[in-house]
């Protein structure tokens, strides 16, 4: 997929993968980005949290992990990385477990996306989560709003300045 390229860097001040996500000129609330550093220093993920203006929370968090991320390694039934950091943002402290998946094509430009739906027992975030053609997983993870197949035409590579370090 043309969308999808690897950078190098010969020292490593941000992830060597582009960032997949929404534009935050396109999302009517704050950003809020962190990186996942390993014990290396290498970057092991990337989460967007995009929050809704007046202070009502986050409503939606894409995670960018990519091949070996311990973040990716989940127990049966355990949630993903994003959806466990969404319920943590909002303060919500009660069990979640997965409770089913279910792969669905979805067509982005010219490509076509396996997005795997993954229901959870807390019936107010909706998950969804693909993987990139240079093995990044991507995980979108919102609070009380469906996710539609018109979310992920605004997905798009994030400039690599946003997450310099130094």
């Amino acid at each position: 997929m043309s969308f999808l390229r690897r950078r190098s860097s010969a020292t490593p001040t941000g992830p060597d993968f582009d960032v997949l996500a929404m534009d935050p000129g396109d999302w009517p609330g704050n950003l809020g980005a962190g990186l996942l550093p390993g014990p290396d220093g290498s970057c092991q993920g990337i989460f967007l949290r995009y929050d809704l203006f007046g202070g009502r929370g986050p409503a939606m968090l894409i995670g960018n992990l990519p091949a070996g991320s311990p973040a990716r390694e989940l127990e049966d039934g355990q949630v993903p990385f994003e959806v466990a950091q969404l319920l943590a943002a909002l303060g919500n402290e009660e069990p979640v477990h997965e409770v089913s998946r279910e792969d669905t094509p979805v067509m982005h430009g010219d490509s076509l996306l396996i997005v795997r739906r993954i229901k959870v027992s807390e019936e107010r975030v909706a998950c969804a989560q693909f993987d990139r053609s240079d093995g990044v997983q991507v995980t979108i993870a919102t609070w009380d709003r469906p996710i539609t197949d018109d979310l992920y035409q605004l997905l798009k590579p994030l400039p690599a300045e946003m997450f310099q370090q130094g």
